[in-house]
């Protein structure tokens, strides 16, 4: 057997294996005395079949199966041993006019190498590095929530601009009649919420649906109708009012401090903001950094030039996956998925050149931190070591959950060298910002 390798160019390379029948015909011969052993053929007894009819009946499917799997054993031996890094699969070459009954079979392989490249983490970058802080306004209706949430709804003999109602909203021609719950402030217009002020329990009022709601998902809600119907509905629609309440707010009292948070462990407002501003800068860090990490690789990939084997990729799409695509799909294919591959590239780059490594320990930690975060949220600030091992150890005989916790903490060590290296302006944001720079709105 001889393996040898000819490198078109930088990205793309053919390998060419040899085998002599030397190579393959001592397996070939087992497989058929086999075969011998166990054929039942008509006219002969058991294991009595003659070796030429099992040669002429199975041989070059055996011999093609032989082969081919000797063929995938070596090559793969072969990638291995020369440490190539490819991108797809070998590529067989095919020929129209191949010899089996050749003394040396001759095979080539055509590869898609993998870019020699490298990444600077240490040039200059437009990445922001948010830190979200969660500010007096956030703090002051994050308290107003709390106390709603553990109010109580007081019944009203008639409607105010504060009420909440439960009415009964229906069109007889559209089949509009659904029970809701609706706060006057909920309407878009004054001249519609004047219209249900000082109204009682059993009065009608009238409304028409244009400009009803802020947007058109409100109105699907309220009447119960489906996306393609709302569009452009005008119609007038009668609200029967069932229920007039009020939402009356919690006190901020020790009642409700230990409620939340447990006996004596918030004893002010002050204390109470504290600790929400506490609980919500936690949560928005964890946004922060993956905004972070996202827009570091979004620089990576506008900076970190190098080319792929995009033909060899092409033609591989046309049979990688379980159906057979044109050369025209294929090509679509690639254009969709060429970003994701540098991606794919410039983060195991990343990983390589750093050295970046987990461990089985480093996962253990990862996952043990994790658990006991998540024991903390539900009050159990103190876990025993046995509680907190036992839970470690189911979580880990998961592989999809390992796997999980693996990108997890590959994302922290990620994170922590970016957060060396890379030069990035710091900018301190409220919330409501923070959602602008995400999303533009």
């Amino acid at each position: 057997m001889n393996i040898t390798r000819n490198n078109v160019d930088a990205l793309n390379a053919i390998v060419t294996i040899e085998l002599a029948k030397e190579d393959y015909q001592g397996n070939v011969d087992t497989v058929l005395s086999n075969y011998k052993k166990n054929a039942n053929v008509p006219g002969f007894r058991k294991g009595a079949v003659p070796m030429s009819l099992i040669q002429k009946q199975y041989g070059k499917s055996v011999l093609f199966e032989e082969v081919n799997k000797m063929l995938q054993e070596k090559l793969n031996n072969y990638l291995v041993e020369e440490k190539l890094d490819i991108l797809g699969n070998p590529l067989p070459v095919m020929s129209e006019d191949f010899d089996w009954d050749a003394d040396v079979l001759k095979f080539d392989f055509e590869l898609g190498l993998a870019p020699e490249f490298t990444v600077d983490l240490e040039g200059k970058t437009n990445v922001t590095k948010f830190t979200i802080v969660a500010d007096e306004a956030m703090l002051d209706e994050q308290v107003e929530y709390i106390q709603k949430q553990y109010g109580k709804l007081v019944s009203k003999e008639a409607v105010e601009e504060t009420s909440e109602l439960v009415a009964t909203v229906t069109n007889e021609e559209e089949g509009i009649n659904k029970e809701v719950t609706i706060a006057v402030a909920d309407f878009r217009t004054k001249t519609n919420q004047k219209k249900f002020l000082n109204k009682k329990v059993g009065d009608q009022v009238t409304v028409n649906t244009k400009g009803l709601f802020e947007d058109d998902h409100k109105l699907m809600d309220v009447l119960g109708i489906d996306h393609d119907k709302v569009h452009g509905l005008e119609v007038d629609v009668v609200f029967t009012i069932n229920e007039i309440n009020e939402s009356e707010k919690a006190e901020l009292n020790q009642e409700l401090f230990d409620k939340l948070f447990g006996a004596g462990v918030v004893t002010s407002v002050e204390q109470l903001k504290e600790k929400i501003k506490e609980d919500a800068e936690k949560q928005f860090a964890s946004q922060a950094d993956q905004k972070y990490l996202n827009d570091v690789f979004e620089s990576l990939l506008e900076t970190t030039s190098f080319d792929l084997p995009a033909e060899f990729l092409k033609k591989w799409l046309m049979t990688a996956g379980e159906t057979v695509m044109t050369a025209e799909e294929a090509a679509a294919e690639y254009e969709k998925s060429e970003k994701g591959l540098r991606y794919q590239l410039i983060e195991g780059k990343v990983m390589t050149q750093y050295e970046l490594q987990l461990s089985f320990e480093d996962i253990k930690a990862y996952t043990t931190k994790l658990i006991k975060e998540q024991l903390a949220q539900f009050g159990q600030t103190e876990p025993d070591d046995k509680t907190v091992e036992d839970i470690v150890a189911r979580v880990m005989s998961n592989q999809d959950e390992v796997r999980r916790i693996s990108e997890q903490a590959m994302n922290e060590k990620m994170l922590a060298l970016f957060t060396d290296k890379v030069k990035a302006e710091v900018k301190e944001v409220s919330y409501k910002d923070f959602v602008k720079e995400m999303y533009g709105e």
